[in-house]
């Protein structure tokens, strides 16, 4: 198992050099060239070296490491992103903690190349974990037992991610959502795991698997859709309902799901929201101009980060009660 680990010398001289950079606009003089060009190129060169103080700070707040999965027995890569406050602040402190998933034929660093996942880190003060799903669709495969994704999301990362960074082990302090598969994925575990996870969403996900029974490496994971009809149902996220419905735990998650009006996906995401309607299962659903692309995920994220924030807080608030009726 391997991890990054912070270095305090390059940490300080990141910290310096934001703090001198931030502050520094040269004034033209009379003898620095017409209309300031010394000034202007001293200007830029401070930029540069700010941009090189961010990428250093950004660099020492991101992981890559690589957890032991006792059910597959290998190691799976993850990238985690950890908010600014996290080594410039209260040392004890805690945070929340998001997983995010990525789409079928993707990797764990999809997500941190298509967007800024520090910005949202620092913008809600909470930890980002991006796991490598491979094209599992995140199912415990029942034909290969190198796939068991259920339990290594849902368990085996959780307990790592709760073990080496300072979260709240609580399932109210934690999200899940993702793209395309990865939105089936994150839906099938939540509603699968309600214990674990308290918040989940989905951009674009696939709701219903049996419709595409020779797309995407499905049958690998489940054996073909002909000869396994009913391993392929109890599979697809719209056949988990009931689970949600009857979940013992309350109050009951948060769930956001939206997709693209030209999704390949959109016809299955509709009829999910209007079964969910149906059984009375409160979510948040939207219907975007957009297709099935990262200018759709990207900007979906940003909502998705809003809703999970609004839980985040709700969540701070019940663990509060719920603390203060342990010590009546």
């Amino acid at each position: 198992m391997r991890k990054s680990f912070l270095k305090p010398i390059l940490l300080l001289a990141a910290m310096i050099m934001l703090a001198t950079t931030a502050c520094a606009h040269p004034t033209p003089k009379a003898d620095e060239g017409i209309n300031g060009e010394v000034s202007d190129i001293k200007v830029s060169a401070d930029l540069k070296d700010t941009e090189m103080a961010v990428t250093d700070m950004n660099d020492i707040l991101t992981d890559t490491i690589e957890v032991m999965s006792q059910a597959m027995g290998r190691t799976i890569k993850n990238v985690v992103i950890k908010p600014e406050y996290y080594i410039t602040n209260n040392q004890h402190a805690r945070y929340p903690v998001l997983y995010l998933l990525h789409g079928a034929t993707g990797c764990y660093s999809d997500w941190s190349k298509k967007t800024d996942l520090h910005r949202l880190a620092n913008k809600y003060n909470v930890i980002i974990v991006c796991p490598d799903g491979q094209d599992s669709w995140y199912f415990d495969s029942p034909v290969d037992p190198k796939m068991q994704f259920e339990t290594y999301v849902s368990k085996e990362l959780v307990e790592y991610i709760d073990s080496h960074y300072r979260t709240h082990a609580n399932r109210y302090m934690r999200a899940i959502t993702g793209l395309s598969m990865g939105g089936h994925g994150a839906l099938f575990l939540a509603f699968r795991h309600p214990d674990v996870f308290w918040s989940c969403g989905s951009m674009s996900g696939n709701m219903d698997i049996t419709q595409f029974p020779d797309s995407w490496h499905i049958k690998d994971r489940l054996g073909t859709y002909e000869s396994n009809p009913q391993r392929w149902r109890d599979h697809a996220v719209c056949n988990q309902l009931d689970k949600v419905k009857n979940s013992p735990l309350k109050p009951a998650q948060n769930i956001i799901i939206d997709d693209g009006l030209n999704d390949i996906f959109i016809k299955n995401n509709i009829a999910l929201h209007d079964q969910m309607v149906e059984m009375g299962i409160d979510h948040d659903f939207t219907v975007r101009p957009g297709r099935h692309s990262w200018d759709y995920w990207v900007n979906s994220l940003d909502y998705h980060m809003m809703f999970f924030d609004k839980a985040f807080n709700r969540g701070r608030e019940l663990m509060k009660k719920e603390a203060t009726h342990r010590h009546i």
